[in-house]
């Protein structure tokens, strides 16, 4: 069993609060940012997360792989969220006044499309090398199958503390002002920044054992070949039905701030969500400890069954109760379905190769829900109705149809774990 002492576990909880305060901001808020500052269409919001899903999974297989051949994860993570923070405080020099500087005003809209597009890649490069590739694979390396499940049940967790603390902080901000978009990205990248700087002091490096002759490129495929895939049959499953999972999930994640806020008109939306995210936080932090004693099959049902029903509550109402309750039901689901899959993936991943495998955990992670996701949800809102914004542009409203076709996915889902992951041979 590997213990770990007070400072890796605070180690693990601060940069694993900090490093989903920063991808709730790009995952939920950069959508709402490039959808009131630049007026972005459907397509536009899907492309930004196909792009920055396909620019987290190269990064995380490229510096996974590298922070195994150097055998050290504090300096990838450390420096990473320094230079992480710095560009989310970039963030805050893209807008219509800067760009309109340069180009012509009626270009600036599109332009300004594109720049946090790219921008977004250029960020999630360095999210990922510090968090997707080097701080999970050092959660690997510090535990076991007696407590990865504990270890998965605080990392997810904070995916809602982190919604909850950038709703709260952030609730009497307008975000139709810029001044607003400026404050919030200086606020967190400084947050950032200095998280890596304290991890100068407190994180510690695992012991890992390394071989200076091993072949950087060689190690880099290590996960693509045949051979590996079946020697660890049922962690390339466990991949492939974390896919399915964030399929799901990515349907409606995408549009869910502005569903709530311009769909249903919920202005006080934060304090609506605020209770649900603190019980869903709760709720995933005690059942990460059942996947310790009951393992995955025995797990991972309640997650998809909350996660169905948070959806069909979602789809048919949209009285402010009723959401809070469907809201409810599917964090819970999504969080806990989280803690299960990265426990289950922790437990078939070979040892000393934790580096290695980050990159295909992000690609069914992030990259294969973050590029078919989106386009689902957008094929969904394509025919979506059109308001008119003060300005004389439109904007599209989501609908509620992106739950129902996100609830499809996880019947999917249960079919292939009946098919394939549940029925080990003995």
């Amino acid at each position: 069993m590997k213990k770990k002492n007070g400072k890796s576990w605070l180690s693990l909880v601060i940069f694993s609060i900090t490093g989903q305060v920063a991808w709730v901001v790009e995952n939920m808020y950069f959508n709402v940012f490039i959808y009131r500052m630049f007026n972005a269409s459907a397509s536009d919001i899907s492309l930004m997360v196909s792009a920055s899903a396909v620019a987290a999974a190269l990064t995380t297989l490229f510096m996974g792989a590298l922070s195994d051949k150097v055998g050290k994860r504090k300096v990838f993570m450390t420096l990473g969220y320094i230079i992480w923070g710095i560009t989310i405080f970039a963030f805050s020099f893209i807008r219509v006044d800067v760009i309109s500087r340069f180009f012509p005003v009626g270009a600036a809209l599109s332009i300004g499309v594109t720049l946090v597009i790219v921008m977004d890649c250029v960020m999630t490069f360095f999210g990922s090398t510090a968090n997707d590739a080097a701080y999970n694979a050092w959660v690997t390396d510090l535990t076991d199958d007696t407590n990865r499940g504990k270890a998965e049940g605080i990392n997810s967790m904070m995916p809602l503390i982190a919604i909850l603390v950038v709703f709260g902080g952030f609730m009497g901000f307008d975000l139709t002002l810029e001044s607003s978009w400026i404050s919030i990205f200086r606020i967190i990248g400084t947050a950032v920044i200095l998280i890596g700087v304290l991890g100068l002091f407190i994180v510690e490096d695992p012991k890992l054992e390394t071989d200076e002759n091993q072949n950087y490129f060689r190690n880099l495929f290590y996960g693509f070949t045949l051979k590996v895939v079946k020697e660890n049959p049922y962690l390339y499953l466990s991949f492939i039905a974390y896919a399915v999972f964030g399929i799901s999930i990515q349907i409606f994640m995408p549009y869910l701030i502005l569903y709530y806020n311009v769909s249903l008109g919920l202005d006080n939306y934060v304090i609506i969500m605020a209770p649900a995210i603190i019980l869903a936080a709760v709720f995933t932090f005690f059942y990460g400890r059942v996947y310790d004693r009951k393992k995955f099959e025995k797990s991972i049902n309640l997650p998809l069954i909350l996660l169905s029903a948070g959806y069909l509550v979602l789809f048919f109402f949209t009285n402010t109760v009723l959401v809070f309750v469907g809201s409810l039901l599917m964090m819970m689901g999504y969080l806990s379905g989280m803690s299960i899959f990265g426990a289950v993936i922790r437990d078939y991943t070979p040892e000393n190769k934790a580096g290695t495998f980050q990159g295909l955990r992000i690609f069914s992670q992030v990259l294969i829900p973050g590029v078919i996701g989106p386009a689902i949800g957008a094929a969904i809102l394509k025919n979506a109705e059109m308001i008119v914004n003060d300005d004389g542009t439109s904007s599209f409203i989501p609908n509620s149809w992106i739950f129902l076709s996100a609830m499809v996915v996880i019947l999917v889902l249960l079919a292939y774990l009946n098919m394939f992951m549940f029925r080990k041979k003995k």
